[in-house]
Formats: structure tokens, C-alpha cells, sequence
């Protein structure tokens, strides 16, 4: 079974930084695109970035230029890294993952969310 645990959200001040990290546990063949999704109170589930195996990364216009989304393969785990945050970052952020595997089709995996509070 194909876990994605984040970790790293909480309190910050706005300005201010924080780092996300998401791992992926699991008999896992192969991790394709990762990527971070986040939903505000009273909002919709959003797209934040993406980043595929080849390095390649996608932001939404709202965080261009102030967050940063990278990889480490060897490890099965995507960052999400937070600068310059505002109120209106504030979020529960969710990970996820397109998963192959060898004995069954690729899927699509998502983590339990972790909260990012943005303090003004």
C-alpha cells in the first residue's frame, strides 16, 4: 500500500518561509509527476505546482516567483518550498503523486494535508 505522509506546515507570519516536504512509501515501481494542491477555507482545491522525473516544474500564476518545488528521487520526496507568504496562502496544502507499479495500472496517490496558517 502506497502511502504520501507531508509534513512541515504550520504557523508563520506573513513574509515569512516555510518548507513542505511529501513522502512516498510503498512497493513503488516508478514516481512520475508530483505535485502540490492546496484549499482555503470556504475554497475549492487548487492547483499550487508541479514537477515531473525529469525536473520540469509548473506554478500557478498566484505563487510564480515565490515558491519553489523540487525533488529528491532517491528518496520519494517532493518539497514545496514557501517564501514570502501571504494571507491568502493560508491552506491546508495536499501532495500527490503518480505512482507505477509493476503488477497492477499507474494510479494517482494524495496525502493527508498539512495546515499552513499565514499570520498578517
Amino acid at each position: 500500500q502506497v502511502q504520501l505522509v507531508e509534513s512541515g506546515g504550520g504557523l508563520v507570519q506573513a513574509g515569512g518561509s516555510l518548507r513542505l516536504s511529501c513522502a512516498a512509501s510503498g512497493t513503488i515501481f516508478r514516481i512520475g509527476a508530483m505535485g502540490w494542491y492546496r484549499q482555503g477555507p470556504g475554497k475549492q482545491r487548487e492547483w499550487v505546482a508541479t514537477i515531473n522525473n525529469g525536473g520540469t516544474t509548473n506554478y500557478a500564476d498566484s505563487v510564480k516567483g515565490r515558491f519553489t518545488i523540487s525533488r529528491d528521487n532517491a528518496k520519494n520526496t517532493v518539497y514545496l518550498e514557501m517564501n514570502s507568504v501571504k494571507s491568502e496562502d493560508t491552506a491546508t496544502y495536499y501532495c500527490n503523486a503518480w505512482i507505477a507499479y509493476t503488477d497492477r495500472p499507474p494510479s494517482t496517490h494524495w496525502g493527508q494535508g498539512t495546515q499552513v496558517t499565514v499570520s498578517s
